[in-house]
């Protein structure tokens, strides 16, 4: 039994055969002739394009990043810190006896 590789593409290469797809200027056929793919794949790829399309316009901005200070772990150890901290300065003032 032969072993064949699998071919990857880039989002490049995929966007740009999707967008030959929906332009239908051709049939899927010629485009999966054309770029050497299966037209199963080239209706895939277009069907994927179209599902995704209407999100790309969705922010202004782009994504906004993660702000690594939120995360829950972090949060946690901070908020334990300050009582261990505030916990010891009312030891030491006399102020929780």
């Amino acid at each position: 039994m032969s072993e064949k590789s699998r071919k990857s593409f880039t989002s490049q290469h995929k966007a740009k055969v999707a967008l030959e797809a929906i332009r239908g200027t051709k049939t899927l056929n010629e485009i999966a002739q054309e770029f050497a793919i299966h037209p199963t794949q080239v209706g895939e790829w277009k069907k994927a394009l179209i599902a995704q399309a209407p999100g790309i316009f969705d922010s202004k901005r782009g994504p906004k990043p993660d702000d690594p200070s939120a995360s829950p772990e972090r949060l946690y150890s901070e908020i334990g810190r300050l009582k261990m901290e505030l916990d010891w300065l009312k030891k030491k003032s006399g102020i929780g006896q």
